[in-house]
């Protein structure tokens, strides 16, 4: 493990919601980003937002897609311009470190890594990320606050990378209307030891998970295995990191249309480097999200539940109450 720090009684830094909304919903069919699921007419971002607030953020980054971004703050960001601070970063396939190029047509995103790194002018302390199209439960969002801020409070010094990730089950993560992407994650002591993103997973009839590893290969998975849902906590010191592991992803696979650049290859190149610690965060907040259009239905039914669940109304929008 690498050396920790010393905490000082620093005061608390602002905490930032990073939160990913540029895809282009291309298994959904259109912007699921702006689909309402809520009893209220709440998106997926509202929920989200909601729970970050409770838990102590203060600001939230859209990153969006400059294609869309006119109805996304008029639908989305607006709601919040008066209680939080909003800002907005832009994902561009153009938008690549320098002496890179995207190849002609290019139009796809270049996935969540880059996303992250889209927001670097506009992140100046700790952070979360979350996907745009997500449900994580309020305790998720308030486990990272709370890892955020005891990385924020430490003693000043050479900058190191710290990060959480909060974990679910894959079982509990598929959908039953096609396959889904998931970072399978090793872990021991409650520390993440590896995470290797798979891309088509789905549950085989005899109950095993089947999904294909970045290189191809087809294997099977342990429907209880640890999962990354794309909810991280992260210090500043991550962006140069990502910037390194982007380039030199471009220098491999610029020339292939649809390759991707995800936040646990990322993070996993940096586990096997010895060059980060990141602490698994154990939640037993339910998630659900929406992969493909006939998952709108169950996802609405979730939330429909946990609002008529939940007597001090944690599942609200802040704009509803």
């Amino acid at each position: 493990m690498i050396a920790q720090p010393p905490v000082s009684a620093g005061p608390a830094p602002a905490l930032t919601l990073l939160v990913l909304a540029a895809g282009l919903g291309e298994r959904y069919g259109g912007l699921k980003q702006l689909e309402p699921v809520g009893p209220d007419g709440e998106t997926v971002i509202d929920y989200a937002v909601a729970h970050a607030m409770q838990a102590g953020f203060s600001r939230v980054i859209f990153v969006i897609r400059a294609e869309f971004a006119a109805v996304f703050k008029a639908q989305i960001g607006s709601k919040y311009e008066a209680i939080l601070s909003v800002g907005y970063a832009l994902q561009d396939v153009d938008d690549l470190p320098k002496g890179h190029t995207p190849p002609p047509g290019r139009s796809k995103p270049w996935g969540t890594a880059h996303a992250v790194w889209a927001a670097r002018a506009l992140l100046d302390g700790p952070f979360a990320v979350v996907n745009g199209d997500d449900f994580y439960g309020h305790r998720a969002y308030q486990d990272v606050a709370e890892f955020l801020l005891k990385i924020g409070t430490q003693a000043s010094g050479p900058a190191q990378l710290q990060c959480c990730m909060v974990a679910y089950r894959l079982g509990q993560t598929l959908s039953a209307h096609g396959g889904v992407n998931r970072g399978i994650c090793h872990s021991a002591e409650g520390w993440l030891m590896s995470v290797e993103e798979h891309t088509s997973i789905t549950m085989a009839p005899e109950g095993i998970c089947r999904g294909r590893r970045l290189d191809g290969q087809m294997v099977a998975l342990a429907p209880q295995a640890l999962v990354s849902m794309n909810c991280w906590g992260f210090n500043l010191a991550v962006l140069p990191a990502i910037e390194a592991n982007f380039t030199s992803f471009l220098e491999q696979f610029s020339a292939h249309d649809s390759a991707e650049c995800f936040i646990p290859s990322v993070i996993d190149q940096l586990l096997r480097t010895k060059r980060v610690n990141c602490r698994i965060l154990s939640t037993e907040s339910r998630w659900f999200g929406m992969t493909y259009p006939q998952d709108k239905a169950l996802c609405a039914e979730h939330i429909r539940q946990l609002v008529a669940n939940s007597a001090n109304r944690m599942h609200r929008a802040p704009h509803t109450q």
